[in-house]
């Protein structure tokens, strides 16, 4: 994986960009038309146009808006046993997981569970201070392109993230950016449920993706948006609008208020949701 976002590719991929698609346009509205029309001339196919769709999005997102919040992380304590780890592993199917000390802002390393396997049959020998990994830790507010980044040079998968304050805010993996870009990655260990990364909480939001179905949305936050015209939240979205919106615009429906997170000029793709205050 780490050699597809490498410099050799990057520059080869370039210039066959510049063979089949006018890379002279002044903004990334300008692109985006060009690609999708240049899929319409059938030079480029649909997952291309998806996969570049969403190389371009990443330059609009923040670790913050993809990251998994610290309600939804998996810790290990410092001084967990190597059976109890076993059983946690087993249940959550994790391979790597932060290790806190006094509390969960007090993040003292990474255990990859494949480190495991050298106390197989010598489990009383077991400290998990003497395997533990040190932290990548990036702020909120890093551009998910620079942290893609830094993956690659720091040969890293997983970064925990830091809030204003240094304490835990949640954590991000390299799945979590590419998927930005090629969609769902699920793997063996995933839980078989459509909607369980439609709408992730955060400190005083929701992400939401757009494509999230209206039942589902009105289901968890309890709403009553229409669901006899459209089938997903982006569509009532973008109806109340008349027209698509672009990121950064806002809209208030009932007591729930939708930022545009991203919008890709064809559809919307990410919105951020809040709990309008009571008057």
């Amino acid at each position: 994986m780490m050699k597809i976002i490498g410099t050799t590719i990057h520059h080869w991929w370039v210039k066959w960009l510049r063979k089949k698609v006018d890379l002279s346009p002044l903004n990334q509205d300008e692109l985006l038309d060009n690609l999708r029309q240049s899929h319409k001339k059938n030079i480029i196919d649909s997952g291309v146009l998806g996969m570049m769709e969403g190389v371009v999005r990443i330059d609009n997102l923040q670790v913050r808006d993809v990251m998994i919040p610290r309600s939804r992380m998996q810790f290990l304590h410092i001084n967990d046993n190597y059976h109890s780890i076993l059983t946690q592993v087993r249940e959550t199917g994790h391979s790597r997981y932060p290790v806190f000390d006094d509390d969960r802002d007090d993040v003292e390393g990474i255990l990859l569970v494949k480190d495991l396997l050298k106390y197989v049959g010598q489990e009383t020998e077991f400290n998990i201070k003497d395997i533990m990994r040190s932290t990548f830790n990036v702020p909120e507010s890093t551009k998910l392109d620079n942290l893609l980044t830094s993956f690659r040079d720091k040969r890293n998968h997983m970064a925990l993230v830091i809030n204003e304050y240094g304490g835990t805010a949640g954590l991000i993996t390299i799945e979590d950016v590419l998927e930005q870009i090629v969609g769902d990655i699920d793997d063996e260990h995933d839980e078989i449920d459509d909607h369980k990364k439609d709408i992730i909480e955060h400190d005083d939001h929701y992400r939401v993706k757009a494509e999230t179905e209206i039942k589902y949305f009105n289901d968890f936050f309890s709403s009553q948006l229409a669901q006899d015209k459209f089938d997903t939240i982006g569509g009532v979205v973008t109806h109340e609008f008349g027209r698509i919106p672009k990121s950064g615009e806002e809209l208030q429906l009932g007591n729930l208020n939708f930022h545009i997170k991203t919008s890709d000029g064809r559809r919307i793709t990410l919105l951020q949701v809040k709990e309008a205050p009571s008057n």
